[in-house]
């Protein structure tokens, strides 16, 4: 019916959103506090440019990831195109600050003298950052702006899927390696007192795990998949005619 209200999503969907955006903006006004508190604050010239470096991290591969994939749960009822449209952007900008981190990082350390890329924490966050690049890279090859065929693309959803939810989880944990490395750097003859700028950190840890529990088991109910719409069954099949030369019916 015209004018209808669109369909109510499913019982606790909106309380387990809610609850990963409450998380995420206290795992940022946390690591705020962390390095404005104890570690001097964020600036781009100086000694504080590398504080760029965990601040960018935490906003774009953590929180901003977490929410460009829920975009499909929480979107349920808006056109494919502009959900799809919306995913990628957010996906886009995390990457886009991740940079800046990463150039931070590696500013800091030319400046200071300090190696490159020795370090578990910097292998693996390497690692998220690149695989994350590419993923975003054949996503929107692949379904933004679809150049593949209908099996093709049927075939490499599932990777799709898959590897944003790895990546997330990785980009987790080599934010957790590298609160655990700033620590041990800045004040490893304390930490194991208790120190308020240990607890704080290790608070943030605890945060950053919270928000990859609740986004990643809101991502893997299926029943709170977005629905398709009636009219994109209809697209879908019209393309699969095009590309695949198959009836809508076979």
């Amino acid at each position: 019916m015209d004018g209808a209200p669109p369909a109510a999503g499913p019982a606790g969907l909106s309380a387990y959103v809610a609850v990963s955006q409450l998380l995420g903006l206290t795992l940022l006004a946390t690591t705020g506090a962390w390095l404005g508190r104890y570690r001097g604050g964020v600036a781009w010239h100086g000694h504080l440019q590398f504080n760029v470096h965990p601040l960018c991290m935490v906003l774009g591969m953590v929180f901003l990831q977490g929410d460009a994939l829920l975009v499909y749960r929480v979107f349920r009822h808006e056109a494919k195109r502009s959900t799809k449209a919306l995913h990628a952007l957010l996906h886009g900008l995390a990457l886009l600050i991740a940079l800046v981190g990463i150039v931070a990082v590696f500013e800091s350390h030319r400046r200071k003298g300090i190696p490159d890329m020795y370090s578990l924490h910097s292998w693996c966050g390497m690692a998220a950052f690149v695989l994350y690049l590419l993923q975003w890279l054949l996503g929107c090859g692949f379904f933004l702006l679809p150049r593949a065929s209908f099996s093709l693309r049927s075939r490499y959803k599932p990777q799709h899927v898959f590897f944003g939810i790895a990546l997330f989880a990785l980009s987790i944990t080599a934010c957790l390696l590298g609160i655990t490395e700033m620590l041990l750097f800045n004040i490893s003859d304390s930490y194991s007192h208790f120190v308020p700028e240990g607890v704080l950190a290790n608070t943030l840890g605890v945060l950053l795990v919270a928000f990859g529990l609740v986004v990643g088991y809101v991502l893997t109910r299926d029943d709170w998949k977005r629905p398709p719409l009636a009219e994109e069954l209809a697209l879908s099949m019209d393309f699969k005619t095009l590309t695949e030369g198959e009836s809508p019916g076979g």
